[in-house]
């Protein structure tokens, strides 16, 4: 599927003299999108009291990309570093892409298997793969404080490369789990910092308009991360799957998807582009915190923003 915005709209954003941060990247504010996202979060906090629902477990960042020449964005507690759970995903998939257009890892069937189980499943055990490949690092027992400086050096390769890029919110440097971690991990979990994964929803946000806009590393390259994120919003429901009680159960009928989810026992997150029949496009990130298993928050959300978007 063609994601029709032009590259030269999306340097004219860049250029524009703007109010609104995106984890580094200024767009342009517009007052009938911040009225929008802060009506789609009073909603979600009026729909959802009976579970107290808490302004500090909810963050929202909308881009408006319904007119190409005039993307806007606004943003509810964009700014706020949450745990992103496989949201990260993203992150390690952009550095991947970089690290392969620059020659540092080899462009392998294994690697492009693990790239692929990573966005489209949400393995783990495919993250922690691809986090090994970029990082030159490996998960194993207990190491001397001297090694482990050394290894958590390396380890942090991603958060250096967003970091040259601008980008504030992110800290990439772990691997997601189930059970773990063990050894090393929890060993620098515990005695080593920042050691946690965190996101912002607005750093989600640019890291999916990057995609969209083909300049997350090059135009080809941000057409192939794409593709393992395009979601089918029609798919029957599955408790494993990245679109029920995500964005995806909240867009109207002829809606086009292409998402990142995550979700732990606390959280609940998506960071998404949709593309409306009617023609209206936009990017949505929407985290939520201790209110996991609440399937309707996100697509309460989405809903408000769909309706509510301007043609």
């Amino acid at each position: 599927m063609k994601i029709g915005l032009s590259l030269g709209c999306f340097a004219l954003m860049l250029t524009t003299l703007a109010a609104e941060s995106f984890a580094g990247l200024s767009l342009p504010r517009s007052t009938p999108l911040e009225a929008l996202v802060e009506r789609a979060a009073a909603t979600a906090f009026a729909d959802f009291a009976p579970q107290k629902l808490e302004r500090h477990q909810l963050a929202i960042s909308l881009v408006d990309l319904t007119d190409p020449a005039k993307p806007v964005g606004a943003s509810y507690r964009g700014d706020v570093a949450i745990y992103p759970a496989s949201v990260i995903k993203l992150c390690y998939l952009h550095a991947a892409h970089r690290w392969l257009e620059d020659g540092r890892i080899a462009d392998t069937p294994e690697l492009r298997r693990a790239l692929r189980d990573m966005i489209v499943d949400s393995y783990n055990e495919a993250t922690h793969y691809v986090v090994d490949a970029l990082t030159d690092t490996t998960s194993g027992p207990e190491l001397p404080d001297a090694e482990l400086k050394l290894w958590w050096d390396k380890r942090n390769a991603v958060n250096r490369y967003f970091s040259a890029r601008g980008y504030t919110g992110v800290n990439a440097n772990m691997k997601p789990w189930c059970e773990g971690p063990y050894g090393r991990e929890m060993q620098a979990l515990q005695t080593l910092t920042p050691s946690r994964n965190k996101l912002t929803t607005d750093a989600a946000a640019r890291l999916v308009l990057e995609l969209v806009t083909g300049q997350a590393v090059t135009a080809e390259r941000s057409r192939q991360m794409r593709e393992l994120m395009q979601r089918d919003p029609t798919a029957p429901p599955s408790p494993d799957d990245q679109t029920t009680g995500f964005t995806a159960s909240g867009l109207p009928a002829g809606a086009q998807l292409w998402s990142k989810a995550g979700w732990t026992s606390e959280t609940r997150h998506d960071a998404a582009y949709v593309e409306l029949a009617d023609g209206r496009k936009f990017v949505l990130a929407t985290f939520t915190t201790d209110h996991a298993k609440e399937e309707r928050l996100i697509p309460t959300v989405a809903r408000v923003v769909c309706a509510g978007l301007r043609k």
